[in-house]
């Protein structure tokens, strides 16, 4: 499991770089380009992309602090900066829609001329160098809510290009300049839906919540349904960081149970049907006087399966 994360990371930060690169290189043109076009759907998504050269750096700096060993006060390490640094990111990008809504409000009462041309120009452009952008993070999103993150930021970028490229050619062919802070709106409603993922998965995490692709319930019924266990209680499922479920419980078998044994038994069964490795057991053995009351526990007639 160590390797394969690993190994994730690396192929994570190489991803991150060179979107970095492409991203960090068209702000700049976007910005001059938005400035000399007098266009704020540019300016907008100039701001996005500005968004996203921050995402993407803090996802470095994730993946980096990531990367440094446990030490005795910090069990897990670092791991959970790639959740501190998402978060970051949404809430960066619900503050960014706040500001493209606030400018397009002051534009429609008062409109500003609009180099349409170059608007398209740039616009163009932009799509290319965020559809190239969101390429590269595509395969990193799988195994990773930081990288899964700023692929979300760029792919809003995506979608925010297409829409300043269908204003400049009504601002092109029709004159009509309010197409742009009206796609400038269009663009803050896609970034602040954006976010919300981002900020769910997140928090999900921060908060030690069952992983959503797991049922607490269901993993803690297969286990006390498993030969030679009498109690499973204390159930926590929980996540580290994105791809790194975590489980502890204490479970109780019958006192003639191998305890070291029926704890192997259900670690292997943790992994192959729930894919959780990182799993603390506390294995002891019943009471004797306990032991009717868990029969009629596992048979369900009291209601409850663990």
């Amino acid at each position: 499991m160590g390797h394969s994360h690993d190994h994730h990371r690396s192929e994570n930060r190489r991803a991150l770089r060179w979107a970095l690169a492409l991203t960090a290189t068209y702000t700049v043109v976007e910005v001059v380009g938005g400035l000399l076009t007098g266009s704020l759907a540019l300016l907008a998504d100039a701001a996005h992309m500005l968004s996203d050269n921050v995402s993407l750096g803090l996802a470095l700096f994730a993946l980096w602090l990531a990367d440094k060993p446990p030490t005795p006060d910090k069990s897990f390490g670092y791991r959970r900066a790639e959740i501190l640094a998402a978060l970051a990111n949404g809430v960066t990008l619900v503050a960014l829609s706040i500001w493209i809504f606030v400018e397009a409000a002051r534009r429609f009462s008062e409109p500003v001329e609009i180099l349409g041309g170059w608007m398209l120009g740039i616009a163009v452009i932009g799509l290319a160098v965020n559809l190239g952008a969101a390429g590269i993070l595509m395969r990193g999103r799988e195994n990773s809510l930081n990288v899964e993150a700023a692929f979300r930021h760029v792919l809003a970028d995506v979608l925010g290009s297409i829409g300043v490229i269908a204003a400049a050619i009504v601002i092109v062919t029709t004159g009509w300049e309010r197409a742009d802070p009206i796609v400038s709106v269009v663009i803050g409603v896609l970034v602040l839906a954006s976010s919300w993922t981002i900020l769910r998965d997140a928090t999900r995490i921060l908060l030690e919540a069952t992983p959503a692709n797991l049922d607490a319930s269901q993993i803690g019924q297969r286990l006390s349904e498993h030969a030679g266990v009498r109690n499973v209680h204390d159930l926590h499922v929980w996540t580290i960081t994105s791809g790194f479920p975590a489980l502890s419980a204490h479970v109780l078998v019958g006192p003639s149970e191998d305890c070291h044994a029926r704890r192997a038994e259900l670690e292997t069964l943790l992994h192959d049907d729930f894919g959780i490795d990182h799993t603390t057991l506390q294995v002891d053995h019943t009471r004797p006087e306990m032991i009717d009351v868990d029969d009629v526990r596992r048979r369900g007639d009291d209601g409850t399966n663990a």
